[in-house]
């Protein structure tokens, strides 16, 4: 198979807790035990609430923070190796830039340190936006900003794009036109791209694959078909009258239609909403479902956004990574636990 673009087995990330008190030296946990794989040429979403450890784990990636246990691997090699360098491109969340260079010197900047630097990709992000080549970085708005980051990473012709909320400052219409150019890189050079989002609808269209995040671990992940065809929503009106009101979720589940019988196959139960008429439950199909395509199973596959804000309202249930996103390692857990 394929060696992954990322793989993260037991990647745990300590850093300073900032308390501030004598004598103490804090220390948080902003990631934990995360297990995941990425292949190459996926474009994958990165998502969950404030504080879940996104940005953390895009700068452990891209080399500038140390994992402080487990393994993390680029292309089957350990994270930081020099080779890398080259290799990917990284834009943070704050744009960090030169205020005090023009647009023209920055791109002359990159295409200097670059050695495979593609100018026209550059330059095509910013014509598109008009941002004149002679404005000084420090004069731009928060968008141009943005966009100028973004035209940086472009030009460097990186295997590896990790970019942290990229389309934050964007007006629609150069989101629609950045997203459009940086897909064209995956299709036309096999080139990977994570990219970091509070919001959904920004993703749902360009998007394959997807890691959820919540307090620092891997609550979800997997190739967006996989993901949505292993879970059903199932509504009062699709429960046999006499288990529509059933105490427990499971029992209302199986009474549903779902292919299962046994304890082994009974479906896990994600969350449940109201009651009576109103109520819905979310199940995750036994991986016996997965296998046939769950053809069989009752209810509708969840959208996106019903599928993540499921497992985020349910931070007890157990998480799930899809096949295509599991680590491959002899030792690397098939599952994940809440």
């Amino acid at each position: 198979m394929t060696t992954a673009a990322v793989q993260a087995v037991g990647l745990s990330v300590r850093r300073g807790g900032g308390l501030g008190l004598p004598g103490r030296r804090d220390r948080l946990d902003v990631l934990r035990d995360c297990g995941f794989r990425i292949p190459r040429g996926a474009v994958c979403g990165l998502v969950g609430p404030n504080g879940a450890g996104k940005s953390a784990l895009l700068a452990t990636v891209a080399g500038l923070i140390a994992p402080s246990s487990g393994t993390l691997e680029l292309w089957g090699r350990p994270v930081g190796d020099e080779a890398h360098r080259a290799r990917l491109a990284y834009v943070a969340q704050n744009r960090s830039l030169y205020p005090q260079f023009s647009v023209r010197r920055l791109l002359r900047l990159g295409r200097d340190l670059n050695p495979c630097w593609q100018s026209e990709a550059a330059e095509e992000v910013l014509e598109a936006a008009r941002i004149p080549l002679r404005a000084r970085v420090g004069s731009l708005s928060g968008g141009h900003r943005t966009l100028l980051s973004l035209a940086l990473a472009r030009g460097k012709a990186a295997d590896l794009l990790l970019l942290d909320e990229p389309l934050a400052d964007l007006d629609p219409l150069a989101r629609r036109r950045t997203m459009g150019l940086l897909l064209a890189d995956v299709a036309d050079r096999g080139a990977t791209l994570v990219l970091s989002s509070h919001v959904l609808a920004d993703l749902e269209e360009s998007i394959d694959h997807l890691l959820l995040l919540d307090q620092g671990r891997v609550r979800l992940a997997g190739a967006l078909p996989e993901l949505l065809a292993a879970h059903r929503l199932l509504d009062a009106i699709e429960l046999p009258a006499r288990r529509a009101a059933a105490a427990h979720p499971v029992d209302a589940a199986q009474s549903a239609g779902a292919p299962f019988s046994g304890a082994s196959d009974t479906p896990a139960v994600v969350e449940s909403r109201g009651s009576g008429p109103a109520r819905s439950v979310l199940v995750r199909l036994h991986h016996s479902a997965e296998a046939s395509g769950a053809g069989t199973a009752a209810g509708e596959p969840p959208t996106l956004e019903e599928l993540v804000l499921a497992y985020l309202r349910r931070p007890d249930a157990p998480g799930w990574i899809s096949p295509g996103m599991r680590p491959l390692t002899a030792d690397a857990p098939e599952g994940i636990g809440a």
